[in-house]
């Protein structure tokens, strides 16, 4: 790909900084959307709540990438936490799309950031990019999320969703709370343990935003997720072979629903989500495995 700018939102967090990295690495000027006034070509400011962005920053941008939006596990899903979650996705992105249409030489490329949350509860069935939606808040919030992408869409602008799985980092994440747990020889599966998780290495993540990126045919949901979805059980005995640590305790299911409430589903569900798409594509992985995924995590400063 040849040197491009491109504009990043949520730049300051787990998947954002990763690509931001990656891309500047490769030469690529990159712009990141801040909270406050910019304080340089490469700052544009934005107020996703109020759904203000400096479009003028955008000019000559050959690619927007919406990584923004509240932590899902930083609190409690009270009804004012939920509220937060959705604002900080759809509006950010509404805000975004908006800009984006308005500019009289638009970018190629609107890469918005979403989840396999969209697909709810699959037990034991594997889903792809054609199954519907699933019942609940996370489901209902990604198609808000991504259906808050429209004026770019309807403005001609390429626009593509990573519905990105449980993102493999020794910090940050998911994973940035499980590796001090199991290193210190508490981990252990969840509930029943027989829940999948679709799980995907920070690396794999930002080279598959990238391919989105550069990929001038794609467009549409893509789920960014390893080829191999495992059960929590698996993917607990694979963090103790790892880590050679014993994986012997067990966080049961009642207890996780009274300390996490509501989110407590997201945790016990099982979500067995395939990366179809993306394989389709072209798209080869570097760690389709958890074993090789942990491991890769672990040596990520």
């Amino acid at each position: 790909m040849e040197r491009s700018r491109i504009a990043v939102a949520g730049a300051s967090g787990l998947i954002g900084s990763a690509l931001v990295r990656s891309l500047a690495a490769d030469g690529h000027e990159v712009v990141r959307l801040v909270r406050r006034a910019a304080r340089g070509a490469d700052e544009v400011c934005w107020d996703p709540d109020g759904q203000f962005v400096d479009a003028a920053g955008l000019v000559g941008c050959d690619a927007v990438v919406n990584l923004a939006g509240a932590g899902i596990g930083d609190h409690r899903w009270t009804d004012a936490y939920k509220k937060t979650l959705r604002d900080s996705r759809v509006l950010g992105t509404a805000a975004l799309a908006e800009a984006v249409a308005s500019l009289p030489d638009a970018p190629r490329v609107f890469v918005c950031g979403s989840a396999i949350g969209f697909y709810g509860e699959t037990g034991d069935r594997t889903v792809d990019e054609e199954a519907p939606p699933g019942d609940g808040f996370l489901p209902s919030l990604c198609v808000e999320w991504e259906e808050a992408a429209a004026a770019a869409q309807e403005a001609g602008v390429r626009t593509v969703f990573a519905r990105t799985g449980l993102v493999v980092a020794r910090t940050g994440g998911a994973w940035g709370r499980l590796f001090p747990l199991f290193k210190a020889g508490l981990g252990g599966r969840m509930g029943d343990g027989h829940q999948y998780w679709s799980f995907i290495s920070l690396h794999d993540e930002v080279a598959a935003i990238r391919h989105l990126i550069d990929d001038p045919a794609l467009s549409g949901p893509f789920n960014l997720t390893a080829p191999q979805p495992l059960t929590n059980r698996e993917i607990t005995d694979a963090m103790g072979r790892v880590l050679h640590r014993p994986t012997v305790m067990t966080a049961p299911a009642p207890a996780l629903r009274l300390a996490l409430g509501e989110m407590a589903g997201d945790v016990l569900g099982s979500a067995r989500v395939l990366p179809a798409r993306l394989l389709e594509s072209g798209f080869s992985f570097a760690f389709p495995g958890i074993e090789e995924t942990l491991r890769a995590a672990l040596r990520d400063h």
